[in-house]
Protein backbone atom coordinates (compact mmCIF):
# COMPACT_ATOMS: atom_id res chain seq x y z
CA UNK A 1 0.00 0.00 0.00
CA UNK A 2 0.93 3.34 -0.74
CA UNK A 3 0.61 5.99 2.74
CA UNK A 4 -0.86 8.87 2.20
CA UNK A 5 0.45 12.08 2.41
CA UNK A 6 -1.85 13.67 4.55
CA UNK A 7 -0.35 10.91 7.28
CA UNK A 8 2.79 13.22 7.41
CA UNK A 9 1.45 16.46 7.84
CA UNK A 10 -0.04 18.23 10.38
CA UNK A 11 -3.96 20.41 9.98
CA UNK A 12 -5.06 18.23 7.17
CA UNK A 13 -8.84 17.91 7.07
CA UNK A 14 -9.08 14.34 5.85
CA UNK A 15 -7.01 13.53 8.83
CA UNK A 16 -9.57 14.93 10.97
CA UNK A 17 -12.49 13.97 9.55
CA UNK A 18 -10.87 10.01 9.92
CA UNK A 19 -9.72 10.78 13.59
CA UNK A 20 -12.41 8.80 15.24
CA UNK A 21 -12.17 5.95 13.65
CA UNK A 22 -8.26 6.00 14.20
CA UNK A 23 -8.86 6.46 18.10
CA UNK A 24 -11.41 3.02 17.67
CA UNK A 25 -7.96 1.45 15.60
CA UNK A 26 -5.54 2.63 17.92
CA UNK A 27 -7.59 1.80 21.00
CA UNK A 28 -8.51 -2.05 19.43
CA UNK A 29 -4.82 -2.31 18.57
CA UNK A 30 -3.53 -1.33 22.22
CA UNK A 31 -5.97 -3.87 23.95
CA UNK A 32 -4.32 -6.45 21.81
CA UNK A 33 -0.54 -5.60 22.18
CA UNK A 34 -1.43 -6.09 26.11
CA UNK A 35 -2.56 -9.53 25.86
CA UNK A 36 0.70 -11.67 27.14
CA UNK A 37 2.48 -13.96 24.57
CA UNK A 38 3.88 -17.14 24.86
CA UNK A 39 7.11 -17.96 25.79
CA UNK A 40 9.13 -19.49 22.53
CA UNK A 41 12.26 -21.84 23.88
CA UNK A 42 15.09 -19.44 22.86
CA UNK A 43 14.94 -15.75 22.98
CA UNK A 44 13.42 -13.28 20.84
CA UNK A 45 14.66 -10.16 19.35
CA UNK A 46 11.47 -8.43 17.52
CA UNK A 47 12.42 -5.28 14.70
CA UNK A 48 8.90 -3.43 14.61
CA UNK A 49 7.65 -0.13 13.50
CA UNK A 50 5.87 2.78 15.53
CA UNK A 51 4.19 3.47 12.17
CA UNK A 52 2.93 1.77 9.16
CA UNK A 53 5.36 1.95 6.33
CA UNK A 54 8.64 1.81 5.74
CA UNK A 55 11.86 3.38 8.28
CA UNK A 56 14.34 0.64 8.18
CA UNK A 57 13.42 -2.83 9.57
CA UNK A 58 14.72 -5.04 7.36
CA UNK A 59 18.45 -3.36 7.17
CA UNK A 60 17.81 -3.32 10.69
CA UNK A 61 16.97 -7.48 11.16
CA UNK A 62 20.12 -7.95 8.81
CA UNK A 63 22.12 -6.30 10.69
CA UNK A 64 21.06 -7.73 14.30
CA UNK A 65 21.61 -11.22 12.39
CA UNK A 66 25.12 -10.22 11.10
CA UNK A 67 26.26 -9.48 15.06
CA UNK A 68 24.39 -12.88 16.58
CA UNK A 69 26.24 -14.74 13.39
CA UNK A 70 29.73 -13.16 15.23
CA UNK A 71 29.41 -14.30 17.83
CA UNK A 72 28.58 -17.65 16.91
CA UNK A 73 25.33 -18.11 17.15
CA UNK A 74 22.68 -19.58 14.88
CA UNK A 75 19.53 -16.66 14.60
CA UNK A 76 16.22 -17.89 12.73
CA UNK A 77 14.25 -14.92 10.94
CA UNK A 78 10.44 -15.07 11.64
CA UNK A 79 8.60 -13.29 9.13
CA UNK A 80 4.87 -12.82 8.49
CA UNK A 81 5.52 -13.22 4.74
CA UNK A 82 3.84 -10.41 3.51
CA UNK A 83 2.56 -10.21 0.42
CA UNK A 84 3.42 -13.93 -0.41
CA UNK A 85 0.80 -16.62 -0.92
CA UNK A 86 2.06 -19.21 1.23
CA UNK A 87 0.50 -19.12 5.18
CA UNK A 88 3.20 -21.08 6.36
CA UNK A 89 4.86 -22.51 8.52
CA UNK A 90 8.09 -22.60 5.98
CA UNK A 91 11.22 -23.00 5.69
CA UNK A 92 12.55 -20.31 2.97
CA UNK A 93 14.18 -21.90 -0.09
CA UNK A 94 15.56 -19.66 -2.33
CA UNK A 95 15.64 -22.02 -5.03
CA UNK A 96 11.92 -23.10 -4.85
CA UNK A 97 10.44 -20.08 -3.85
CA UNK A 98 10.15 -16.44 -5.40
CA UNK A 99 8.80 -13.62 -3.78
CA UNK A 100 5.10 -14.09 -4.79
CA UNK A 101 5.33 -17.50 -2.51
CA UNK A 102 6.66 -16.00 0.41
CA UNK A 103 7.30 -11.96 0.11
CA UNK A 104 10.32 -9.82 -1.24
CA UNK A 105 11.58 -9.49 2.53
CA UNK A 106 11.84 -13.23 3.30
CA UNK A 107 13.83 -13.78 0.14
CA UNK A 108 15.72 -10.58 0.61
CA UNK A 109 16.45 -12.30 4.07
CA UNK A 110 17.49 -15.64 3.17
CA UNK A 111 20.46 -15.05 1.47
CA UNK A 112 22.07 -13.86 4.95
CA UNK A 113 20.27 -16.47 7.39
CA UNK A 114 17.59 -19.00 7.39
CA UNK A 115 14.28 -17.50 7.26
CA UNK A 116 10.83 -18.78 8.10
CA UNK A 117 7.31 -17.22 7.04
CA UNK A 118 4.21 -17.85 8.88
CA UNK A 119 1.26 -16.08 9.70
CA UNK A 120 0.79 -17.80 12.84
CA UNK A 121 4.04 -16.29 15.20
CA UNK A 122 3.90 -19.12 17.82
CA UNK A 123 3.66 -22.07 14.55
CA UNK A 124 6.75 -20.41 12.87
CA UNK A 125 8.65 -20.22 16.03
CA UNK A 126 8.30 -24.43 16.32
CA UNK A 127 9.25 -24.30 13.05
CA UNK A 128 12.69 -21.86 14.05
CA UNK A 129 13.75 -23.64 17.15
CA UNK A 130 13.13 -27.08 15.18
CA UNK A 131 15.60 -25.70 12.44
CA UNK A 132 18.33 -24.91 15.05
CA UNK A 133 17.68 -21.32 15.99
CA UNK A 134 19.46 -20.27 19.06
CA UNK A 135 17.64 -17.10 18.84
CA UNK A 136 14.97 -15.90 16.35
CA UNK A 137 14.99 -12.26 15.14
CA UNK A 138 11.03 -11.15 14.57
CA UNK A 139 10.89 -9.09 11.48
CA UNK A 140 7.89 -7.05 12.13
CA UNK A 141 5.32 -7.76 15.25
CA UNK A 142 5.92 -5.09 17.38
CA UNK A 143 1.83 -5.12 18.17
CA UNK A 144 1.32 -8.86 17.50
CA UNK A 145 1.31 -10.82 21.14
CA UNK A 146 1.14 -14.10 20.34
CA UNK A 147 5.00 -14.42 21.10
CA UNK A 148 7.27 -12.91 24.47
CA UNK A 149 9.87 -10.67 23.24
CA UNK A 150 13.22 -10.40 25.03
CA UNK A 151 14.24 -7.37 22.97
CA UNK A 152 11.92 -5.12 20.96
CA UNK A 153 13.20 -2.24 18.44
CA UNK A 154 10.86 0.01 17.27
CA UNK A 155 12.79 2.14 14.02
CA UNK A 156 11.85 5.09 13.58
CA UNK A 157 13.12 7.49 10.08
CA UNK A 158 14.43 10.90 11.27
CA UNK A 159 12.47 12.42 8.39
CA UNK A 160 9.26 11.54 8.61
CA UNK A 161 9.05 10.48 12.77
CA UNK A 162 5.65 9.76 13.46
CA UNK A 163 3.80 12.04 11.01
CA UNK A 164 0.84 13.71 12.44
CA UNK A 165 0.39 11.49 15.58
CA UNK A 166 -2.54 9.40 14.59
CA UNK A 167 -3.37 6.12 14.45
CA UNK A 168 -4.49 4.65 11.11
CA UNK A 169 -6.73 5.59 9.10
CA UNK A 170 -6.49 8.74 10.60
CA UNK A 171 -2.46 8.39 10.48
CA UNK A 172 0.50 6.27 10.27
CA UNK A 173 0.90 5.24 13.64
CA UNK A 174 0.10 1.65 14.32
CA UNK A 175 -1.58 2.16 18.16
CA UNK A 176 -1.26 5.15 20.48
CA UNK A 177 2.42 6.16 21.27
CA UNK A 178 1.58 6.29 24.78
CA UNK A 179 0.41 2.56 24.11
CA UNK A 180 3.63 1.64 22.55
CA UNK A 181 6.18 2.51 24.75
CA UNK A 182 5.99 -0.13 26.88
CA UNK A 183 6.93 -2.85 24.67
CA UNK A 184 9.86 -0.98 23.39
CA UNK A 185 13.22 -1.86 24.66
CA UNK A 186 15.25 -0.16 22.53
CA UNK A 187 14.35 3.53 19.69
CA UNK A 188 16.31 2.70 16.20
CA UNK A 189 16.98 6.34 14.77
CA UNK A 190 17.52 6.25 10.73
CA UNK A 191 19.00 9.44 9.35
CA UNK A 192 18.48 12.91 10.53
CA UNK A 193 15.25 15.03 11.12
CA UNK A 194 13.32 17.10 13.33
CA UNK A 195 10.23 14.69 13.30
CA UNK A 196 12.18 11.78 14.22
CA UNK A 197 14.49 14.06 16.74
CA UNK A 198 11.23 14.52 18.10
CA UNK A 199 10.21 11.01 18.90
CA UNK A 200 14.00 10.15 20.27
CA UNK A 201 13.43 12.70 22.85
CA UNK A 202 10.27 11.18 24.15
CA UNK A 203 12.10 7.79 24.13
CA UNK A 204 14.89 9.36 26.17
CA UNK A 205 12.70 10.72 28.34
CA UNK A 206 11.17 7.17 29.17
CA UNK A 207 14.50 5.65 29.70
CA UNK A 208 14.79 4.03 26.43
CA UNK A 209 18.33 3.74 24.85
CA UNK A 210 18.09 5.51 21.25
CA UNK A 211 20.21 4.65 19.00
CA UNK A 212 21.57 6.69 15.69
CA UNK A 213 22.33 4.91 12.57
CA UNK A 214 21.93 5.43 8.78
CA UNK A 215 21.49 3.63 5.63
CA UNK A 216 24.75 3.31 3.71
CA UNK A 217 25.04 2.09 0.31
CA UNK A 218 27.00 -0.57 -0.65
CA UNK A 219 30.78 1.65 -2.18
CA UNK A 220 31.17 -0.50 -5.26
CA UNK A 221 27.91 -0.54 -6.30
CA UNK A 222 27.75 3.49 -5.58
CA UNK A 223 30.46 3.90 -7.45
CA UNK A 224 29.62 2.20 -10.54
CA UNK A 225 26.49 4.88 -10.37
CA UNK A 226 28.26 8.10 -9.91
CA UNK A 227 28.09 10.19 -13.21
CA UNK A 228 25.49 8.21 -14.93
CA UNK A 229 22.35 9.27 -16.10
CA UNK A 230 19.52 6.87 -14.34
CA UNK A 231 15.78 5.65 -14.66
CA UNK A 232 15.04 5.07 -10.79
CA UNK A 233 12.64 2.90 -9.21
CA UNK A 234 11.36 1.58 -6.36
CA UNK A 235 8.01 0.02 -4.39
CA UNK A 236 8.83 -0.02 -0.92
CA UNK A 237 7.99 2.21 1.90
CA UNK A 238 9.71 5.35 1.21
CA UNK A 239 11.05 5.35 -2.26
CA UNK A 240 11.84 8.99 -2.10
CA UNK A 241 14.57 8.28 0.62
CA UNK A 242 16.12 5.64 -2.25
CA UNK A 243 15.93 8.42 -4.69
CA UNK A 244 17.93 10.81 -2.47
CA UNK A 245 20.30 7.76 -1.52
CA UNK A 246 20.83 7.71 -5.65
CA UNK A 247 21.45 11.37 -5.84
CA UNK A 248 23.57 11.22 -2.78
CA UNK A 249 25.89 8.66 -4.77
CA UNK A 250 26.29 10.97 -7.57
CA UNK A 251 23.62 9.33 -9.37
CA UNK A 252 21.98 11.68 -11.91
CA UNK A 253 18.04 10.77 -11.98
CA UNK A 254 16.20 11.67 -15.37
CA UNK A 255 13.38 10.08 -14.19
CA UNK A 256 12.11 8.75 -10.66
CA UNK A 257 9.05 6.35 -10.94
CA UNK A 258 7.68 5.68 -6.85
CA UNK A 259 5.35 2.29 -6.44
CA UNK A 260 3.37 1.37 -3.29
CA UNK A 261 5.24 -1.22 -0.93
CA UNK A 262 5.55 -4.57 -1.67
CA UNK A 263 3.69 -3.64 -5.19
CA UNK A 264 3.79 -6.33 -7.31
CA UNK A 265 5.21 -5.26 -11.01
CA UNK A 266 3.06 -5.66 -13.81
CA UNK A 267 4.75 -6.79 -17.14
CA UNK A 268 3.20 -3.57 -18.94
CA UNK A 269 4.88 -1.51 -16.15
CA UNK A 270 8.19 -3.47 -16.75
CA UNK A 271 7.77 -2.72 -19.94
CA UNK A 272 7.05 0.51 -19.98
CA UNK A 273 10.46 0.84 -18.30
CA UNK A 274 12.26 -0.82 -20.35
CA UNK A 275 11.23 1.47 -23.45
CA UNK A 276 11.58 4.64 -21.44
CA UNK A 277 15.40 3.80 -20.38
CA UNK A 278 16.10 2.64 -23.95
CA UNK A 279 14.33 5.56 -25.41
CA UNK A 280 16.82 7.87 -23.68
CA UNK A 281 19.45 5.62 -23.53
CA UNK A 282 19.97 5.62 -20.17
CA UNK A 283 20.56 2.94 -16.86
CA UNK A 284 17.84 1.48 -14.45
CA UNK A 285 18.21 1.33 -11.14
CA UNK A 286 16.38 -0.09 -8.10
CA UNK A 287 16.41 -1.56 -4.34
CA UNK A 288 17.17 -4.93 -3.27
CA UNK A 289 14.06 -5.44 -2.13
CA UNK A 290 12.23 -4.24 -5.26
CA UNK A 291 14.98 -6.81 -7.34
CA UNK A 292 13.85 -10.08 -5.88
CA UNK A 293 10.40 -9.00 -6.88
CA UNK A 294 11.32 -8.64 -10.54
CA UNK A 295 10.67 -12.18 -13.14
CA UNK A 296 13.51 -13.27 -15.06
CA UNK A 297 12.09 -12.25 -18.39
CA UNK A 298 13.39 -8.55 -17.40
CA UNK A 299 16.19 -9.45 -16.10
CA UNK A 300 17.41 -10.70 -18.87
CA UNK A 301 16.10 -8.31 -21.53
CA UNK A 302 17.53 -5.33 -19.57
CA UNK A 303 20.92 -6.94 -19.08
CA UNK A 304 23.39 -5.10 -18.09
CA UNK A 305 21.10 -1.83 -18.34
CA UNK A 306 19.96 -2.94 -14.66
CA UNK A 307 21.37 -2.18 -11.82
CA UNK A 308 20.50 -2.55 -7.93
CA UNK A 309 22.05 -0.62 -5.24
CA UNK A 310 22.40 -2.77 -1.56
CA UNK A 311 21.96 -0.69 1.56
CA UNK A 312 23.23 -1.36 4.95
CA UNK A 313 22.48 -0.10 8.61
CA UNK A 314 25.15 1.71 10.11
CA UNK A 315 25.22 2.61 13.64
CA UNK A 316 26.53 5.57 15.15
CA UNK A 317 27.82 3.55 18.23
CA UNK A 318 27.78 -0.17 17.23
CA UNK A 319 28.79 -1.27 20.88
CA UNK A 320 25.45 0.18 21.91
CA UNK A 321 23.75 -1.92 19.54
CA UNK A 322 26.33 -5.10 20.78
CA UNK A 323 25.32 -4.51 24.69
CA UNK A 324 21.53 -4.52 24.05
CA UNK A 325 21.80 -8.40 22.00
CA UNK A 326 24.20 -9.33 24.78
CA UNK A 327 21.26 -8.61 27.62
CA UNK A 328 19.48 -11.43 25.68
CA UNK A 329 19.47 -14.34 27.51
CA UNK A 330 21.17 -17.08 25.59
CA UNK A 331 18.84 -20.23 26.78
CA UNK A 332 15.85 -20.72 28.98
CA UNK A 333 14.56 -22.93 31.56
CA UNK A 334 12.88 -25.89 30.23
CA UNK A 335 9.58 -24.57 32.20
CA UNK A 336 9.62 -21.13 31.00
CA UNK A 337 9.99 -23.20 27.30
CA UNK A 338 7.26 -23.11 24.79
CA UNK A 339 5.37 -26.64 24.87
Amino acid sequence: MRSPAFWWRDGAPASALLAPLGAAYGAATAARMARPGRRAAVPVVCVGNLVAGGAGKTPLAAAIVERLQARGGLPVILSRGYGGALAGPVLVDRDRHGAADVGDEPLLLARQAPVVVCRDRRAGAELAVVSGATTIVMDDGLQNPALAKDLSFAVVDGASGIGNGRCIPAGPLRAPLAAQWPFVHALVLVGEGAAGAAVAEKAAARGIPVLGARLQPDAGAAAALAGREVIAFAGIGRPEKFFDTLRQAGARIGAARAFPDHHPFADAELRALLAQAQAAGRSLVTTEKDAVRLPGWFRAEAGLSLSVLPVRMVFSDPAALDRLLESVPTRFALSRAMP
